[in-house]
């Protein structure tokens, strides 16, 4: 317990010296407070009110409302819930996928490495975000671990071949030699003497997934192929486009630009953050 906290406490010094990362962790932290405390304690009330539609922001709707009444800025807390989450989702199986994949190709070597790296040129090579629209369209995702999947299956490639790599440079490092000879399983290897000299690029990687993840689910969601959700920001989009005539009607700016700022926070926030991330969780890499 003791060794943990100490390793918190070097991590978040190392960040707090990082101007940029200490914003970014900021960022991130409110995102993810508005996400969770903010949702849990501000009512979403989506009943249509034409009386009060496209009012300024005032104490009792602090973002104004949109084009039917409804508060803004309690859809944007609530939609946030649902960009996080799948930004995670995507994260985890993407980062699950390419770890597996690089491992293995790089591992066994031989054929399964050439017929894996093959794949992995493949989705690299494709255009990411067509693919997701083609799949998110060609199995009519219901769910969000369905649609973290179908984001997580496109975005796997970068990770697979980082990983690859970095395992390519370790398994004739001595210390794995000698657990070959010792007879150890290559799954022990892999993730009991290998992945955790590399938890500093994997942590990077996981952001940029997160990242890429959060912008594709906006998109898919803005083009109405993913299961509708209102208060997505990428929904808020589409229906700021549609419905409030924001070339002519500047009251339904705010509609427009709330969820626009709010991924450019979230994008600038992750940015940030893993510019410091790397040599936080790299020992080698810190200077005291």
């Amino acid at each position: 317990m003791t060794r943990l906290l100490h390793s918190f406490k070097d991590f978040f010094k190392v960040i707090f010296r990082n101007r940029q990362a200490t914003i970014g962790l900021f960022i991130l932290t409110f995102f993810v407070l508005l996400a969770t405390v903010g949702a849990a304690f501000t009512p979403l009330d989506m009943t249509v009110d034409y009386a009060n539609r496209f009012q300024m922001p005032s104490w009792k709707h602090p973002l104004g409302t949109d084009y039917v009444g409804r508060d803004i800025l309690a859809q944007v807390i609530h939609g946030s819930r649902d960009v996080i989450t799948l930004g995670v989702v995507c994260a985890v199986m993407a980062l699950g996928i390419g770890v597996i994949i690089g491992s293995v190709s790089a591992f066994v070597g031989g054929f399964t490495d050439t017929l894996l790296s093959f794949f992995t040129n493949i989705f690299l090579t494709i255009p990411a975000f067509p693919l997701m629209l083609i799949l998110a369209v060609a199995f009519n995702v219901q769910n969000i671990w369905a649609a973290g999947f179908i984001l997580a299956i496109v975005s796997w490639g970068g990770v697979a071949r980082v990983v690859r790599g970095q395992i390519l440079s370790l398994k004739h490092a001595e210390y794995i030699i000698a657990c070959r000879i010792m007879g150890l399983k290559y799954w022990y290897i892999i993730f009991k003497e290998i992945l955790p000299n590399m938890v500093s690029l994997l942590a990077v990687q996981f952001i940029g997934l997160f990242q890429n993840g959060i912008a594709s689910s906006m998109g898919l969601m803005m083009l109405g192929v993913l299961t509708y959700r209102p208060t997505n920001w990428g929904v808020m989009l589409s229906l700021a486009l549609q419905n409030t005539g924001i070339a002519y009607n500047p009251k339904g700016l705010i509609y427009f630009v709330t969820p626009i700022v709010c991924l450019a926070l979230l994008q600038l926030g992750c940015i940030f953050f893993s510019s410091g991330i790397d040599q936080a969780l790299n020992p080698r890499l810190r200077t005291e």
